[in-house]
């Protein structure tokens, strides 16, 4: 082999995670489970975070009758200080998935400034103050290893206008401080990108699509159906489909990136 393969890192090199440890908010969730998953299976020590206990137990027996190694951190992210007292007690953080939300009303009728408020403090507030309170464990992931990585959950709806046809009668659509907190996802993902690029802390944001879980799937089947004809692959997305793209941006795969936003939509931004 010559010298200049020889160098290059293996597959596993690239993408793998062995050694490596991860924290996921809103874990038990639709997309924060998966993410979970593929983390862990990636070769990552998961830390599920989120609300309930019970929830992020249950997940995490599932988890580790595949011999994956996970733990329960149940705290709410918008407890400033019971998040702080967690992310002291790390010594190395080398990847942080800011995933969990809340406050999000059914119709935008409902989205007054108390719900504007909610959504703002999980989705952009709780973003920062976890990223400052995580920040000495992953400069120590970055002197060990390299780098660490800071994943935050943005949306379509942080490039785009929701399509309302889409939702038509369906009685629930996406309210508007939902779109208002994920476009200052984004803008967050690049300052704290060049703030902390000298670190070797990247930061970037992973913008999903209609992902809808079981739920929406049975109760608004037309919704569903309607988000797929508007997107260019003609379909929505599937629960396991975003594991890869947060593996991507967690791994040495995306060492080179940060500041950058990256789509997963089937193509719905591309029209």
């Amino acid at each position: 082999m010559s010298p200049r393969l020889a160098s290059f890192p293996t597959h596993a090199q690239i993408f793998g995670l062995s050694g490596r440890t991860a924290l996921v908010t809103g874990a038990a969730g639709h997309l924060g489970s998966a993410m979970a998953v593929a983390l862990a299976r990636a070769g990552a020590h998961v830390i599920l975070n989120g609300r309930s206990k019970a929830k992020l137990e249950a997940f995490a027996d599932e988890l580790a009758e595949e011999g994956l190694s996970v733990q329960v951190a149940a705290f709410d992210v918008l407890d400033h200080a019971a998040a702080a007292s967690f992310f002291a007690t790390l010594k190395r953080l080398d990847v942080l998935v800011n995933n969990a939300v809340t406050g999000l009303p059914t119709t935008a009728d409902a989205s007054r400034a108390d719900a504007f408020a909610a959504t703002l403090a999980s989705g952009i507030t709780a973003v920062n103050e976890n990223v400052q309170a995580a920040l000495p464990a992953l400069k120590a992931a970055a002197r060990a290893v390299g780098q660490a990585s800071v994943i935050n959950i943005a949306s379509i709806y942080g490039h785009r206008s929701p399509s309302f046809a889409t939702y038509g009668d369906s009685g629930f659509d996406s309210p508007p401080q939902y779109a208002a907190s994920k476009g200052g996802m984004i803008a967050l993902t690049r300052y704290l990108a060049c703030r902390l690029a000298p670190d070797g802390v990247r930061v970037n944001s992973l913008s999903p699509g209609v992902f809808p879980w079981p739920e929406i799937e049975q109760a608004h089947p037309n919704f569903v159906a309607r988000s797929g004809q508007r997107t260019p692959m003609e379909r929505t997305g599937r629960w396991c489909e975003i594991g890869g793209p947060a593996v991507f941006l967690a791994s040495d795969a995306s060492a080179y990136m940060t500041g950058a936003d990256l789509l997963v939509d089937g193509g719905w931004t591309a029209w």
